[in-house]
């Protein structure tokens, strides 16, 4: 039954945030960059935020600096969905909210500083590479929706976390879909949705790595993870300045060069980041060994996908030049 009233709330509190969105003009402007062509409500994302909140108040005030944590990033990237911020004070309250996250974790240890600023930076690191794949309808709900399944299924053998944290993380994605995920689309994320949502897949799946020990469950984000690190690989060679908005992740191709709508290409990352996870959850093999073989099946689909396709999107960005 409380999940049936978080539902309903997370329901009618998204609704209310699309009248402010409105009354304020919170929206989001396609240009050169964008992967859609219609003007958009921005920051529907941030019911991931309402439901961690909802969570925390009614399932007895768990992970509190977690929350405080999700509470700090969440908030500043919605004041920089709503109005630009610089990237220093994005960079120092994302870093400040992994502090927070850590000392819920109990991994302070000023013993091992170089570990824990290690740990910091690649935290933060997959938080942006979260919201640099936040790009196309159904993406981010979807996706994280395909993270989360392996972790409540793993819960229920190790125990890292809360389940009810699992599952009302689950109803804001559902409510959140609901408006997003299609072709014409209600809501975007944001920025507040997309650093919240890995803000939050992040806590559970470093609770599961903490607890068992297992670092080969990073490989739960490792379609993500390909394509943000090849594609900024790319960006690299090409000699780009990695701060520019651009439009070369391998999904964004799909998408606007190949045309593929934006639902069937969420999908088919879905499909294929539930399909690693199963594997490694079932599959009787090492899972580092496993870990290995997927990151290496990744790269070579990448870079077969790119050297068919990428000259689809040159072919695109000197059409805008001329």
């Amino acid at each position: 039954m409380i999940y049936l009233v978080i539902l309903g709330l997370l329901f009618l509190l998204e609704l209310a945030y699309f009248k402010v969105a409105d009354r304020f003009n919170i929206i989001d402007k396609p240009n050169l960059r964008s992967s859609h062509t219609s003007i958009t409500l921005r920051g529907g994302g941030i019911i991931f935020l309402f439901g961690a909140w909802l969570f925390w108040a009614m399932c007895g005030l768990q992970y509190s600096w977690f929350v405080a944590g999700l509470s700090l990033i969440g908030i500043v990237s919605f004041i920089d969905d709503v109005r630009s911020l610089p990237d220093s004070v994005r960079l120092v309250a994302q870093f400040a909210a992994m502090f927070l996250m850590f000392f819920q974790f109990g991994i302070i240890n000023w013993h091992d500083w170089w570990i824990v600023i290690i740990a910091l930076i690649v935290c933060v690191g997959i938080v942006n590479a979260y919201n640099f794949m936040d790009g196309i309808n159904g993406m981010t709900g979807g996706y994280s929706l395909a993270v989360l399944a392996p972790l409540i299924y793993l819960n229920r053998e190790y125990e890292f976390v809360s389940m009810s944290y699992l599952y009302v993380t689950g109803l804001s994605l559902i409510v959140f879909c609901i408006f997003n995920f299609r072709k014409k689309a209600k809501c975007f994320a944001g920025d507040v949705g997309s650093i919240s949502m890995a803000f939050i897949i992040l806590f559970a799946l470093g609770s599961l790595i903490l607890t068992t020990r297992d670092f080969s469950y990073l490989i739960l984000i490792a379609v993500y993870g390909a394509d943000t690190i090849l594609t900024i690989c790319h960006r690299i060679q090409l000699h780009e300045n990695l701060g520019e908005a651009h439009r070369k992740h391998a999904y964004q191709i799909l998408a606007n060069e190949l045309k593929t709508p934006h639902t069937k290409v969420a999908a088919v990352y879905m499909a294929i980041q539930l399909l690693i996870s199963a594997g490694l959850i079932f599959l009787p093999i090492n899972h580092y060994l496993y870990m290995a073989i997927i990151i290496v099946a990744l790269a070579s689909a990448y870079l077969l996908f790119m050297k068919k396709n990428y000259h689809l999107h040159e072919a695109y960005l000197n059409s805008k030049k001329s």
